[in-house]
């Protein structure tokens, strides 16, 4: 007899159902899996046995045989041991179609029956949904990460037991109801506050606009001068997540397996601090079984690099093309998988390997090779889309110990929120003039044309920048660069026109030949 079970299977971050053919048959007893199988896949029919019969049910003593179609598309992880399950008692006359036929599966089972939780629940149950499954049965574990999809009716099973008996009538298992609101409202949570800070007034102006515009961001200077201080309440200040923000992540961290049943739903942005060790794959993703990387993770969020020479080179170039597309393309022999990366990249660096090159208090050891090679480590290419360049001096004595109180990341926070209001309302003004479905949600995702039209100049910081990008030596990316900077400057002051102070700070923040001035 065969029975059909409907479940799902990913290529990245986008699913298509897989029909989970079961035949059960008479002749020597035997178990194969087909379909292009991985090793979990494969090894779960000595789950699916041994979980059926402790569950007390009957395990046929036949032929079994299950195809996974489609069979030319690579199926990985246990999440196909629940519809095995439900396929080989529907199979054997346990379950009738009317019982079964209308749910999709997923889930790992454990050897006493129990459904474990599965990487990747979300995405998948948005696949189900977009074929017009809506019924899903999932481990009650990722209950609240798959009710995050509208239009889904999801049904959380602890066991295949409770399983079996609830599609057969015999039991009750209610759809999850979820507390989006509740989720939501967590958004807020704290970050170390801005008030920490002590002086740095020129960096801690450089973190606000970077916020304002979601701008990329390097700081250079002495060890214990704050920048990774700095770095890490930056978030503080950022506006909180939209929902549709906190879905896109949430589908990541789903994939990667980094939900817990208690925090369902991404509702912090991001803060990934790899250390300077993490692997080239580590950074952008991939290995044998592809998955996201802390560029992908880094989503909505900020990605920091902490002694940023340091990490190696493959992974630092690696960064080009999501800073400048927003996604990360993983190419494989067989495979090419694409994972979202609309991230703040923030770097921290010192001047040279020992990190007193240039200071006023201790001197410099290392040779003009040694600099040279360390800082040469950051490529021009990648330079060239950092968006703001500033050092980070040393404090005196007295700037630490003075009696004056920083300003909170609350009061900054509102400043930004200000900025990224105006900045969506031209965009969404701009979108519905010209037609467009699509309009960016910041100034730093600005295309060329946008820049063009939107970064209107005076005519005297016309004249600037003309002398400007003379002097400097600017690229056409540089340009459009410093542009953006400028019009995130002007919307924090409320201004519609870039005058001369907005494009004089922006080209200040731009002056990337700063880092190596001490050469």
């Amino acid at each position: 007899m065969i029975a059909i079970v409907k479940s799902t299977a990913l290529h990245g971050l986008d699913g298509q159902v897989v029909e989970v053919e079961v035949d059960v048959s008479n002749g020597l007893p035997s178990f194969d899996i087909v379909g292009l199988p991985d090793a979990s896949v494969r090894e779960s029919k000595d789950r699916v046995r041994a979980a059926i019969k402790n569950s007390g049910l009957e395990f046929p003593v036949k032929r079994i045989t299950v195809n996974l179609a489609p069979a030319d598309l690579k199926k990985e992880g246990p999440i196909y041991d629940l519809p095995i399950a439900v396929g080989i008692l529907a199979a054997t006359a346990q379950l009738t179609p009317e019982q079964y036929g209308r749910f999709a599966y997923l889930g790992e089972l454990s050897l006493n029956g129990s459904l474990r939780s599965v990487a990747g629940a979300l995405p998948n149950v948005l696949a189900a949904v977009g074929a017009s499954m809506n019924e899903i049965i999932v481990p009650r574990e990722n209950a609240a990460e798959a009710a995050l999809v509208e239009g889904a009716a999801i049904f959380p099973a602890g066991s295949l037991a409770e399983l079996t008996g609830f599609l057969r009538g015999e039991n009750e298992i209610a759809p999850y109801v979820l507390d989006l609101a509740g989720y939501m409202s967590s958004a807020g949570a704290d970050w170390p506050d801005f008030t920490d800070v002590k002086g740095q007034h020129t960096a801690r102006r450089s973190l606000e606009v970077a916020a304002a515009g979601s701008h990329n961001l390097i700081m250079f200077g002495s060890p214990g001068s704050g920048k990774t201080m700095l770095a890490r309440r930056l978030p503080g200040i950022l506006p909180d997540m939209t929902f549709q923000e906190s879905i896109e992540t949430t589908k990541i961290y789903s994939l990667a397996g980094l939900l817990t049943p208690d925090i369902p739903l991404v509702t912090r942005r991001p803060f990934r601090a790899p250390h300077h060790t993490a692997s080239t794959i580590g950074i952008v993703g991939g290995g044998r079984i592809p998955r996201p990387g802390e560029i992908s993770l880094a989503h909505h969020g900020i990605l920091f690099l902490d002694e940023m020479p340091e990490f190696q080179k493959d992974a630092l170039e690696a960064l080009r093309q999501p800073l400048e597309d927003g996604v990360v393309t993983i190419s494989r022999a067989t495979i090419s998988l694409t994972y979202p990366a609309r991230l703040m990249l923030v770097g921290a660096l010192n001047p040279c390997p020992c990190g007193y090159l240039g200071d006023t208090l201790r001197e410099c050891v290392c040779t003009p090779h040694q600099v040279q090679r360390y800082i040469s480590r950051l490529s021009g290419p990648l330079l060239d889309r950092i968006d703001i360049c500033i050092e980070v001096p040393r404090l005196p004595y007295e700037e630490i110990n003075s009696g004056r109180k920083p300003e909170s990341s609350s009061s900054i926070k509102k400043r930004v929120e200000a900025a990224r209001e105006r900045q969506r309302k031209r965009f969404r003004d701009e979108a519905q003039r010209n037609a467009r479905s699509q309009a960016p949600t910041c100034n730093a995702r600005m295309g060329p044309k946008e820049v063009r039209r939107l970064c209107k100049m005076t005519k005297g910081a016309r004249a600037l920048f003309q002398s400007a990008f003379k002097k400097l030596a600017l690229s056409a990316r540089s340009h459009d660069k410093i542009l953006k900077v400028s019009r995130t400057i002007a919307d924090l002051e409320g201004s519609e026109l870039i005058n001369e102070s907005h494009l004089a700070e922006a080209i200040q923040y731009r002056s990337l030949d700063r880092i190596y001035s001490y050469y």
